[in-house]
């Protein structure tokens, strides 16, 4: 999610395996806006991550991932420009893309920024692939070197912004003492620089002495090397530090604006279970049912196999045939529409489907009624899916995040329009949300349009319609992971219809009270993982540690405050969604036990982030696979059926299997060697 840049890298040949080498020209932003940028890897527990060596070994900055390195996406990518005319490459130069645009200044390493964080599933994916990303604007440059310029502030390198500011009070003292972000001088073993305020008899042009402030009149090149320099040296010297006040700040920084946009994604669907809510219980109920079917058989697969754009898209930006990102797009499309008429027919017959597995005929038909009106808004959800990867392969993120910015709100309008103003009852929830998933791609079309990203738009093309195979052949393993991850949450919910319709919709109150809940840990796991990944990449080894504390405290803090919500407000979280006294009660009484279960399910989270980080996530992958169909499952059928303790069964299941995840995972760190991993990671770059 943050940029990695990469100056003189000395080549392994040229390291000592007996003596301890100093990393040479890494250069890591840290305070970047998180929605401005993607990392190599995407979001989720699956993707790998790039890690850079240890200061105390060696040093380099690594992006690999199975996929974005294969030879499969490289040949596949080799095809199409091979297709190319040279009017197209042509067109391209004169369109001013060219290798810089593409891979930053010389010297800079390719970076790496989010993928999927806008619009993905209610739950964080298993294993997603990596993707190709393009280089940095001189935005995201300027950024980066502000924020290198700030470290090297706060560990006294670089004179301080404003001057030497004193601290007389004690409030004063003891404010700057919690949360200053500068190294405290006594841990510093380099030289302090301290500046002076200035006064009349301060000369008007700075000195020269390395550290102090280059003179207001040097031009900005100048100035931009002078802190490039002392960035290089400073890592290079171990003088790079930090603290639990900048990682905070940082960690904060990075997940706010996530945060808002993971709930604006959420209340695209949440929006039609709050408006049903209110109708009846059997109403609530059948609605849950509708998109748990809805996900396991559209979304999670559609989502799943547009991951390979992810990788194809952001490489066809990055060879410099910029028209190849629309075709891949197009064909993306294609492939997906062909699928559709098969989903189509499962969701117009669910009514039929849906019956001969619920006791209760009546929900069985109102799901099959919100099903029937949900085909409508299969093109859009193909549509922005791919759309979405189409704007975030050139470096525009911001593109989802306006669309959801306006969507989110006019979509609970429409909801609240038709379901209680026009009176059109259930009925209103999803032609809702069919209007909201045609309007997405909508806007998102009219922004590539009008303000940015047309420049990878060929045009249509009859391509489109060709060299699918091997688009399949890398979206596969994405789609199985997200459907694997998306299922094991879902099932719960069609097990729960087995104990009638005010147990379904209890049910249905419970998993959406916990998902808007997850909308806070989760995103804190990805900046989390932002942090580490690039500290453990400029081979600050400590300083990626001190951040792992901080997100593991974080992750407890969010997971408390959860548990003291739900249990404090067990009686009236229910009232936001229904009037049933009886669904109130049988809420009320389950509550408590997900309440624990938020305490784990924000470490757990907490875990993920940091094993991305350290690019170990694949410990997390299977553990969560085990957890959720070895352990948890079971304990819930054997407590839920066995024992009849129906729902209070089954969240317990949940429960435990999200604990034996976090034992798992942090017991994994804590015997971790993070500079073996970063060695291991080393050795598999040079293999791919």
């Amino acid at each position: 999610m943050v940029p990695t840049f990469k100056t003189d890298l000395p080549t392994l040949s040229e390291l000592d395996d007996d003596q301890t080498q100093p990393l040479v020209g890494i250069r890591v932003p840290y305070n970047l806006p998180l929605q401005n940028l993607r990392f190599k890897s995407g979001l989720a527990m699956g993707r790998d991550r790039s890690i850079g060596a240890s200061n105390r070994d060696f040093h380099s900055a690594l992006s690999s991932s199975f996929r974005s390195s294969s030879p499969l996406a490289e040949q596949y990518l080799a095809q199409d420009i091979a297709a190319c005319s040279d009017d197209d490459v042509e067109s391209n130069h004169e369109d001013g893309l060219s290798e810089v645009d593409h891979h930053g200044n010389a010297g800079h390493f390719t970076y790496r920024r989010p993928s999927g964080v806008t619009y993905g599933g209610f739950r964080p994916v298993l294993n997603p692939q990596a993707a190709e990303d393009p280089g940095l604007s001189p935005l995201e440059r300027k950024q980066s070197r502000d924020a290198e310029r700030s470290l090297l502030r706060d560990n006294h390198i670089l004179p301080p912004k404003h001057g030497e500011r004193k601290h007389d009070g004690l409030a004063s003292r003891a404010y700057h003492r919690l949360f200053s972000t500068k190294v405290p001088s006594h841990d510093e073993d380099g030289p302090r620089i301290v500046v002076d305020s200035p006064d009349e008899q301060s000369p008007l042009l700075g000195g020269s002495a390395r550290g102090a402030a280059p003179p207001p009149d040097s031009p900005e090149e100048d100035i931009c090397e002078d802190v490039e320099d002392q960035w290089i040296q400073a890592v290079a010297e171990g003088r790079i530090r930090t603290t639990w006040q900048r990682e905070a700040k940082t960690l904060s920084q990075y997940a706010t604006p996530l945060i808002a946009t993971f709930f604006l994604q959420y209340s695209i669907n949440a929006a039609s279970i709050f408006a049903v809510g209110r109708i009846g219980s059997i109403e609530l109920g059948a609605v849950s049912l509708a998109n748990m079917t809805a996900a396991i058989t559209c979304l999670a697969p559609f989502q799943g196999l547009a991951t390979s754009l992810d990788t194809l898209c952001a490489q066809a930006y990055g060879s410099g045939h910029k028209h190849l990102v629309g075709l891949q797009c197009q064909r993306m499309v294609c492939f997906l529409f062909t699928l559709t008429p098969p989903v189509a027919v499962i969701w117009y017959f669910s009514e039929h489907i849906l019956s001969l597995i619920l006791p209760e005929p009546e929900s069985a038909r109102l799901a099959g009624l919100y099903l029937k009106v949900m085909i409508f808004g299969v093109p859009g959800i193909v549509l922005f899916e791919c759309g979405k990867r189409f704007t975030q392969a050139q470096g525009i993120f911001h593109a989802t995040t306006y669309v959801l910015f306006i969507v989110a709100p006019l979509n609970i309008f429409i909801c609240w329009l038709l379901v209680w103003k026009l009176e059109y009852g259930f009925i209103g929830a999803p032609i809702s949300v069919v209007i909201t998933e045609n309007l997405l791609p909508l806007l998102l079309f009219l922004f590539v349009r009008f303000v940015d990203g047309s420049q990878c738009w060929g045009g249509f093309s009859k391509r489109a319609f060709s060299n699918w195979w091997v688009m399949i052949r890398l979206a596969l393993p994405g789609m199985i992971m997200v459907e694997a991850e998306w299922l094991a949450f879902e099932i719960m919910t069609l097990l729960a219809s087995r104990f009638g319709s005010n147990v379904l919709a209890a049910q249905s109150i419970l998993s959406t009270l916990a998902s808007i809940s997850y909308q806070i840990p989760f995103p804190v796991s990805i900046a989390a993982s932002t942090r580490i990944a690039n500290l453990i990449g400029a081979g600050l080894v400590d300083a990626a540690k001190t951040a792992s504390k901080v997100a593991f405290i974080t992750a407890c803090i969010i997971g408390v405050f959860n548990l003291t919500l739900f249990t404090s407000l067990r009686y009236y979280l229910p009232l936001l969604l229904t009037k049933d006294p009886e669904v109130i009660e049988l809420v009320a009484h389950v509550l408590p036990v997900v309440a624990v279960m938020q305490v784990f399910d924000g470490v757990s989270a907490g875990a993920h982030g940091i094993l991305r980080g350290i690019g170990r996530q694949s410990i997390g992958g299977p553990a969560n696979i085990i957890a959720y169909y070895v352990i948890s499952l079971p304990i819930s059928l054997g407590l839920a059926f066995g024992l009849g303790w129906q729902l209070q069964g089954m969240w317990l299941g949940v429960t435990v299997g999200l604990i034996v995840v976090s034992l798992i995972e942090y017991t994994y760190l804590l015997n971790t060697n993070w500079h073996s991993a970063a060695r291991e990671a080393q050795s598999r770059n040079e293999a791919n």
